[in-house]
């Protein structure tokens, strides 16, 4: 086998753990990592240092020194995990094996942002991580590589999470040794035989997070899920006081009746109970604002 020399464009926790299974590979030789231009992350940078790896920070991926300066390290593939530039054809298709790309979901459906959350939300049973050909459009190059792992009820974004970075590295590594083993046999499905059309997510923002109870019980599980810890939590509002909620839970065989949608109905051991659209459920795991207490009869309000 021959070693294969790669461009690594990559940033935070999603990549450090990729960083740590390709540099284990006798065979793959990391010339550069370009992290993203806003970086705040300073492991890369470290890990820079420690293997004699270029570190170039602040660069603009298609522009023309950029393509000049990678024309010299004469590589055979980049690589892009957690990175937020859109390449563009020519430097795409500057190595010798072009450009691949590590992307949390299961690919065409699921292309875009916040990946994870969007899939609880959506109440999948199960969710994908796909390695494919970077082109010019957002996550909807040819798949070389994909798996996928089932989501359990108790599961949330941090447990998402954590086995989602341990499982990129692998897939991303897995799918770089294709290059290494069998370069001239490459998988490449393309995406609309999956599927003729996909789906895209969106970025999550400020405001996102705070809570519609006029949602079903389901629907705010998954949602309170979605964002827990270390995402930005679900807010409610009491008496213009803020209401951070990091965990609920679905209450067996609850009947369906008319309420006031966001009432706090009864308290329990570990939390309170909470009328929904169409029963209760469970909140837990909670943080109020200057430490002041709920109690039975307190409106959850979206707004202050």
């Amino acid at each position: 086998m021959n070693k294969i020399k790669i461009g690594y464009f990559a940033d935070g926790p999603w990549s450090h753990r990729a960083f740590e299974k390709l540099i284990e590979n006798e065979y793959i030789d990391i010339a550069f990592i370009v992290p993203r231009t806003d970086t705040k992350d300073d492991t890369l940078e470290n890990y820079c240092s420690t293997y004699n790896i270029d570190y170039l920070k602040g660069t603009q991926v298609n522009s023309d020194d950029f393509f000049e300066k990678a024309k010299q390290y004469n590589c055979d593939l980049f690589v892009s995990m957690s990175f937020n530039q859109i390449f563009r054809t020519r430097i795409i298709n500057l190595p010798r094996y072009s450009t691949i790309n590590c992307h949390a979901g299961k690919l065409p459906f699921y292309r875009g942002r916040n990946i994870l959350n969007w899939a609880l939300i959506n109440n999948e049973d199960h969710y994908g991580i796909t390695v494919h050909y970077v082109d010019e459009g957002i996550d909807t190059g040819d798949i070389i590589l994909q798996k996928v792992y089932p989501i359990s009820e108790q599961d949330d974004y941090s447990t998402l999470l954590e086995r989602s970075y341990k499982y990129c590295a692998e897939i991303l590594t897995e799918a770089v040794q294709k290059f290494i083993t069998t370069p001239n046999n490459i998988p490449r499905i393309k995406q609309k035989d999956i599927h003729p059309v996909g789906m895209y997510c969106g970025v999550r923002g400020i405001g996102d997070e705070i809570i519609d109870w006029n949602n079903n019980s389901i629907d705010l599980f998954n949602f309170i899920r979605s964002i827990c810890k270390p995402g930005p939590q679900a807010t409610t509002f009491v008496n213009g006081k803020k209401v951070s909620i990091n965990k609920s839970r679905m209450i067996t065989e609850a009947p369906i009746y008319k309420g006031t949608n966001g009432q706090i109905i009864g308290k329990t051991e570990e939390g309170f109970m909470v009328k929904t659209k169409d029963t209760f459920i469970e909140i837990l795991d909670i943080t109020t604002e200057d430490g002041f207490k709920l109690k039975i009869g307190n409106k959850l309000r979206n707004e202050r």
